[in-house]
């Protein structure tokens, strides 16, 4: 069986689906949030680009998580750099997962943004 087939999210919006079953992931994303932020921190403090920050989620999987990671660090980037009054780098966001997964939810999702 290939992994495409055994590693994958449900799809959609219904009740077996990711987006609808997201909680504990949900909660990891909170408890480590610190760290990122005190990374994203240090990384704008001596290392900030001057013209593309590029944040790359790999295995982003689909629904409401992959776009609440990504939100806070671009909030966090948007404060810091508002802190240490410098200018915003342009950000890129690359999403990426297996290839199965449905990142039309995650598209729909962003339209809404």
């Amino acid at each position: 069986m290939e992994v495409e087939q055994v590693l994958h999210m449900n799809g959609g919006d219904g009740k077996r689906s990711y987006a609808s079953n997201s909680l504990n992931p949900r909660a990891v994303i909170s408890r480590v949030k610190p760290i990122v932020d005190a990374s994203i921190e240090k990384l704008c403090c001596t290392h900030l680009p001057t013209e593309c920050l590029k944040i790359a989620d790999l295995g982003c999987s689909s629904g409401p998580n992959t776009l609440f990671a990504v939100s806070n660090i671009i909030d966090k980037i948007h404060k810091t750099c508002k802190k240490l009054n410098c200018q915003l780098p342009t950000l890129q966001v690359f999403l990426n997962d297996l290839p199965g997964n449905d990142f039309n939810t995650v598209q729909v999702i962003a339209r809404l943004l």
